[in-house]
């Protein structure tokens, strides 16, 4: 694992705080699943437990950059609607440590900009952690890929 930093997300106060060592560096408002938590394929639900990031997309991509499959395939407009969850502007990509969440890189669990920045802070995601597209690029800058994120 990565040097001190590491990733604090807390699924009850919706926040997700980079932190070296003990002292925070950052706090985030961040959206996790509208389902709740949970480990299944396909329940749509945010994994807890420990995780690395495991690989980084999006460097240097314009903000609201969409993706899908990880490639970049355009720019979302922040003034038109979408209801679609689209994956926007960086990708940090966990993958599980524990027995538990050990599914989480095949289940495309992400930490990600979203179009739906109106519902950072609630519930709302499909399993992924939400966050504003300036704060995903902040947080994509500050970390490297193998720091560890705890959700809980």
């Amino acid at each position: 694992m990565s040097s001190e930093l590491n990733i604090l997300v807390s699924v009850a106060e919706q926040t997700l705080e980079l932190r070296k060592g003990n002292e925070v560096l950052h706090r985030y408002s961040i959206s996790t699943a509208a389902n709740g938590t949970g480990f299944q394929e396909g329940s749509y639900c945010t994994p807890t437990g420990r995780f690395i990031v495991s690989e980084k997309f999006g460097h240097e991509e314009p903000i609201h950059t969409t993706f899908k499959g990880r490639l970049p395939t355009g720019i979302w407009d922040p003034c038109e609607c979408c209801e679609d969850d689209l994956i926007t502007s960086r990708i940090l990509w966990l993958d599980g440590l524990d027995e538990d969440n050990a599914n989480s890189k095949a289940r495309y669990i992400y930490i990600h900009g979203t179009n739906h920045e109106d519902k950072i802070g609630t519930p709302a995601s499909c399993g992924c952690v939400r966050m504003r597209n300036e704060d995903i690029i902040e947080l994509f800058e500050l970390v490297p890929e193998l720091t560890l994120v705890i959700i809980s």
